[in-house]
């Protein structure tokens, strides 16, 4: 091993790459974007607020109470409709996903109701809706648990059975939190699998590999410096996530020492992937297909982008067989759940697949088998 000659690998390689636009947009500015899309599309505020249209046909003051506490603790924001219009045609018209109709004779009842808490006295709301709308569920849930409130303190008995919340986390997360570790690992994962395999594509291509047994430069030194130039990359890639994360949507994330480890094992792994297709990709382009066919279905099925619980049972099962799936739980573990044990189970799980594709792959870049 030669450090002079694995630097001088190295910072030809760093040079090489500030000059391809394209490989410096996936490495750093396309995780970057995917963070500042999904962050916007998916953060809400720790408060949900949603606009309410209320008809109240009776306009009476105990109907005005009743509009008043659908709008409690700021879950609703009350928008009147208009008491001559037609409910179901006015949401249509106006494209809302939930109304609720206060009928006439709401007060008359709701008196009766009072004076008689034994009695057969009701009265129906009718609410209004898109059942076809994303939203309209999470907005029902609200209405239903606001209307039993309302019911228990009519019937004057307090409520025999009460919850309390006890999370497994030391704080609420958000999904921005749960979504950078998996762009973390996927940058890493993309940008160590596609750049060793096209890399070496290419030179084989070009009759490079060939040539260099007749270099100085070892394969070790090669391997060594190829392996500094990824976790280069994958230290910047994840420098910028992290930065952009934090000012942007001020996450809280626990930066510790399994954030590195994990980088060096992904690398490692990712590294030693692209170097074992080498012999099934010899051209660039078939390069780009294989690493594609590898990328994609660990990009959307380990979990990068939503939970793999949410997935079918079979896909679940194959989704533990993928590398970056531990790699994404574990950078998790870490970061968001504090579990050093299940950090460690996972770092282990990658350690061992990053020994035996680095191994794999050392074994069949053999210069002296290219074909220039």
């Amino acid at each position: 091993m030669t450090p002079r000659i694995i630097i001088a690998n190295l910072l030809v390689r760093l040079k090489t790459f500030r000059r391809e636009k394209s490989a410096v947009f996936f490495t750093i500015a396309f995780p970057v974007i995917l963070v500042l899309v999904f962050g916007a599309i998916f953060t809400k505020p720790e408060h949900l607020n949603f606009d309410l249209p209320v008809q109240d046909l009776d306009q009476s003051a105990a109907s005005g109470l009743l509009v008043k506490s659908l709008a409690v603790d700021g879950v609703f924001k009350i928008v009147a409709i208009p008491p001559d219009a037609e409910a179901i045609a006015y949401a249509r018209d106006h494209k809302l996903n939930l109304a609720v109709v206060i009928p006439r004779g709401f007060a008359d009842m709701q008196a009766r109701k009072l004076a008689k808490p034994n009695g057969d006295a009701s009265i129906v709301v009718t609410y209004v809706y898109d059942p076809s709308s994303t939203s309209v569920t999470t907005k029902l849930q609200f209405l239903s648990a606001i209307v039993a409130d309302a019911n228990q303190k009519m019937s004057g008995t307090p409520p025999f059975i009460t919850l309390a919340e006890q999370s497994i986390l030391s704080q609420k997360y958000r999904f921005i939190e749960f979504f950078v570790p998996g762009i973390i690992a996927m940058a890493v994962m993309t940008s160590s699998l596609s750049g060793a395999l096209n890399m070496n594509a290419e030179l084989r291509q070009k009759g490079i590999l060939r040539k260099l047994a007749t270099t100085p430069i070892t394969r070790t030194d090669w391997l060594l410096s190829n392996i500094l130039y990824q976790l280069v990359l994958a230290v910047i890639s994840t420098t910028s996530i992290l930065l952009v994360s934090y000012l942007v949507f001020d996450v809280r994330l626990q930066l510790n020492g399994w954030l590195p480890l994990y980088i060096v094992l992904e690398v490692f792994a990712f590294v030693g992937m692209g170097m074992m297709l080498t012999p099934i990709a010899r051209e660039a382009e078939s390069a780009v297909a294989a690493a594609n066919a590898i990328l994609f279905p660990m990009m959307f099925l380990s979990g990068t982008f939503f939970p793999v619980e949410m997935m079918p049972g079979f896909l679940q099962t194959f989704a533990r067989v993928l590398p970056l799936y531990y790699v994404n739980e574990g950078l998790r573990a870490s970061m968001i759940f504090l579990d050093n044990l299940a950090a460690l189970r996972c770092a282990a799980i990658i350690a061992g697949v990053a020994a035996a594709v680095f191994a794999a792959g050392t074994l069949v870049t053999r210069w002296d088998r290219e074909a220039g």
